[in-house]
């Protein structure tokens, strides 16, 4: 099998990464990347079985009309981006399977990436048609994830509640504190860990929140109801209810688990 990875970041670093390990045929396409088996010329993809795009959100649309002209009807493309509905408003000659690694760091780039990022995470797929997921499925566990599947605008609500709002409050966290020299001074591993994710990848950070911004919209309005009932009802019961359900989440290496 031939497979593609567009875009060498950390997401699609390390899918090259673990399936070049892995002895799969891998070729990388990057505009800022050289090495062994990384082109810029989209061309060398022609005779790929499947394809990662694994560039910024933004730019996937265009790089999935650009693969139209390139590969084989036969082919398997999946972009791997954080949101999902935006992409299934079209259909292509090649076999098109949207996807959605749960797996990151605060960091970005090539460099950043190691193989075994992807060890114990779940993938969801999003498929909108009758394309057969089965060898996405395979690669999905070779790179050490658990497929998971979701209907496209359901996933994006989701990850809008775990994985963008969050982002948002991290950097309004640290906005709102910024201007207290004190409190800088005496943050410790509480402040560190609830503002990990200001840290993001600025070009990624933006992209989420304009594709996104109705769910993230009524994911920050959900929480300021729940921030309201939770401070209404503060007692011992409760937050050691919820202190017991969320470690029951994640096992000792911080996997979810659920």
């Amino acid at each position: 099998m031939k497979i593609g990875v567009i875009g060498l970041g950390l997401i699609g670093g390390s899918i090259f990464k673990r399936l070049t390990a892995s002895e799969y045929d891998v070729i990388g396409i990057s505009s800022s990347q050289n090495g062994e088996k990384i082109y810029s010329d989209y061309s060398y993809l022609k005779d790929c079985d499947v394809v990662f795009v694994a560039t910024p959100i933004h730019t996937v649309p265009g790089i999935l009309d650009k693969l139209s002209d390139i590969l084989s009807p036969s082919a398997i493309v999946t972009d791997v981006s954080s949101l999902k509905e935006f992409v299934t408003k079209k259909s292509y000659p090649y076999k098109f399977i949207p996807s959605h690694p749960m797996a990151g760091t605060e960091f970005s780039g090539y460099a950043n990436s190691f193989p075994e990022l992807f060890e114990g995470t779940k993938w969801v797929i999003t498929p909108f048609d009758n394309t057969d997921t089965l060898p996405l499925e395979m690669l999905i566990k070779k790179l050490g994830a658990t497929p998971v599947y979701a209907d496209a605008a359901e996933h994006d609500e989701a990850v809008a509640m775990i994985s963008h709002t969050p982002m948002v409050i991290a950097q309004a966290l640290y906005l709102a504190a910024s201007d207290n020299d004190l409190a800088l001074k005496l943050a410790s591993s509480g402040f560190r860990d609830m503002t990990r994710l200001a840290g993001s990848n600025p070009e990624m950070a933006i992209d989420m929140v304009e594709f996104n911004h109705k769910n993230i919209q009524q994911s920050l309005l959900k929480l300021y109801s729940v921030i309201g009932d939770l401070l209404k009802n503060y007692d011992k019961d409760k937050i050691t209810e919820i202190a017991e359900k969320r470690k029951q989440m994640y096992d000792k290496n911080g996997k979810n688990v659920r």
